[in-house]
Formats: C-alpha cells, sequence, structure tokens
C-alpha cells in the first residue's frame, strides 16, 4: 500500500476542534480537501502529519498554535476613527470587513471593539493563538 511522502497529491476527510472541543471546520458534506504534500499549502502541522499515512488510515494531529495560524500579533490590531468607516455599515463586534492596504491588497478583518469615536480592527485570522486538533481520514494518494 502506497505511503504518502512529500510532493505527493493528497485528499483527505477532516474535522478541526478547538482545545475546548468547538468544532471550528469540518469537509463533511463536502468534497475531501486535496493538496500537495510539502508544498505549504495548509497549515505547518498538517502538512507534516501526511506523511506515512495509507489510504484509509486514520489519525488525530494535535497542533500547537506556532504550527497553525501562529500567535496573536498585537499590531494587527488599529484603532479607527469611526468618521472612516462608511455610516451605511451597521458596526458590531465580530463583523468581518475588508480594509484595503495602500499597495491595494485586501485584507480581512474583524470588528473587536467599539466607542463613540473609534472602531478597533483586527487583522489576525480568526484562529491565531489557538490550539487545533484536526481528525483526518486519508481518502487517496497521488504520488508524485
Amino acid at each position: 500500500m502506497t505511503q504518502v511522502k512529500s510532493g505527493d497529491t493528497v485528499k483527505i476527510h477532516y474535522t478541526g476542534t478547538l482545545s475546548d472541543g468547538t468544532v471550528f471546520d469540518s469537509s463533511e458534506g463536502r468534497e475531501p480537501l486535496e493538496f500537495a504534500v510539502g508544498s505549504g499549502q495548509i497549515i505547518p502541522g498538517l502538512d507534516v502529519a501526511m506523511p506515512g499515512m495509507s489510504v484509509g488510515d486514520e489519525k488525530k494531529v494535535e497542533i500547537p498554535s506556532d504550527q497553525a495560524y501562529g500567535p496573536v500579533n498585537p499590531e494587527a490590531r488599529q484603532d479607527v476613527p469611526r468618521a472612516d468607516i462608511p455610516a451605511e455599515i451597521p458596526l458590531e463586534e465580530g463583523l468581518q470587513l475588508q480594509m484595503q492596504t495602500p499597495t491595494g491588497q485586501a485584507v480581512p478583518v474583524t470588528v473587536v471593539g467599539l466607542t463613540d469615536d473609534t472602531v478597533t480592527l483586527d487583522a489576525n485570522h480568526p484562529l491565531a493563538g489557538k490550539d487545533l486538533t484536526f481528525d483526518v481520514k486519508l481518502v487517496d494518494v497521488v504520488p508524485a
């Protein structure tokens, strides 16, 4: 039976949970996730867990935050004058918005604080700073 090695293309079904058991993502009811092992297409901690698996294998992979979406970066939070946000946007904590960098790159941000004068926006990935667990089942391997 073929064992996964770096460069192979794999398809996996997965369920991702936080340390409290909350499911944050799952392939249930969808096509399996397909990626090339070692290509950097997925978080490092999951990528390095694939080599050695064979089709049908199941594995629980515990990934510390530094091997997932990294630590929370305090510099990725910014206070913006409330007047700079278009009035038609109904501001509330948890709202996801998109900002543009000076070079025109789109950056997703989340509203994490509101006062009468300012809106605090956070550009950290929503899973930054969190340890993740994935239950993975390998469903296909295409050797490199």
